[in-house]
């Protein structure tokens, strides 16, 4: 039996709006979609900026959590695609049995994968620079943001997503997946490389990300060891961290479904 319904995880900087019109594609073609937010993150964008409490407060655990308590409650397997840090919760969820299949697009990585581009570090230096950080919703301002996630987009459409899109990402699992692999024993982001019954996997990468680059998608996919499952790496050209929203979108959403549905 097919799966009939589609989870989509969004990422850091942003909230389930960046899915937008990905949910009603896959509305339009008769699937159910779900978008949850992060546990506090219901609020509106406008909210979450006027008051990131919520953010300053949220954790991998609490995350995961709340993404199994939603599937639990399905009938039937879903399809789960994240973006960016949705791509790690993707690909948790699918490590812990969620999922008829994954997709993650310009994913952070999970445990493990130390592969750090200096464009990474650029565009994350805005919470690096400071270990304070670690305890607070750091924001990107406008510039920040353009390098990060819209380097390729036109001006005026990069400028419209962040009043649109842009909230205060979390320094708290920021700086705990950054530190992961110095940790002794495994941490939030760790998933079983090797699980055999994971269901099958499917990274997509756009070229010109400076946030998580194809660098690190393919480090991450090569992680995996397993012989009896499926797992894949796709490249797009041209294309920035904020994929989901770029121009061209469409021919994205439509690959991403068709695979999953072909290995589910």
């Amino acid at each position: 039996m097919k799966p009939d319904t589609i989870v989509l995880i969004h990422g850091f900087w942003v909230t389930p709006r960046s899915w937008e019109h990905w949910i009603t594609r896959y509305q339009s073609q008769g699937f159910r979609v779900l978008a949850p937010a992060y546990p506090g993150f219901e609020a509106e964008v406008e909210a979450l900026n006027a008051d990131p409490t919520p953010i300053e407060e949220l954790s991998v655990p609490a995350v995961v959590a709340s993404l199994e308590k939603l599937i639990d409650g399905l009938d039937t397997k879903p399809i789960i695609m994240g973006h960016s840090a949705g791509g790690v919760f993707t690909q948790i969820l699918l490590d812990h049995g969620y999922g008829s299949a994954g997709v993650a697009m310009n994913s952070a990585p999970t445990e493990g994968v130390a592969t750090v581009p200096l464009s990474q570090l650029k565009a994350t230096f805005p919470v690096l620079k400071n270990p304070a950080n670690r305890h607070k919703a750091v924001g990107f301002t406008y510039d920040q943001w353009r390098y990060a996630f819209t380097n390729t987009f036109p001006e005026d459409e990069a400028r419209a997503l962040y009043e649109r899109y842009h909230i205060p990402a979390s320094g708290h699992v920021f700086w705990g997946s950054v530190l992961a692999n110095i940790h002794p024993g495994h941490d939030n982001t760790y998933v079983n490389y090797h699980n055999d019954d994971r269901a099958p996997l499917l990274f997509i990468a756009g070229e010109n990300d400076h946030l998580m680059p194809p660098k690190v998608q393919r480090s991450n996919a090569k992680h995996y060891k397993s012989n009896t499952t499926v797992t894949e790496v796709v490249e797009y050209a041209g294309r920035s961290h904020l994929m989901p929203a770029q121009k061209g979108w469409e021919e994205i959403a439509d690959h991403a479904l068709s695979w999953a549905l072909d290995h589910s």
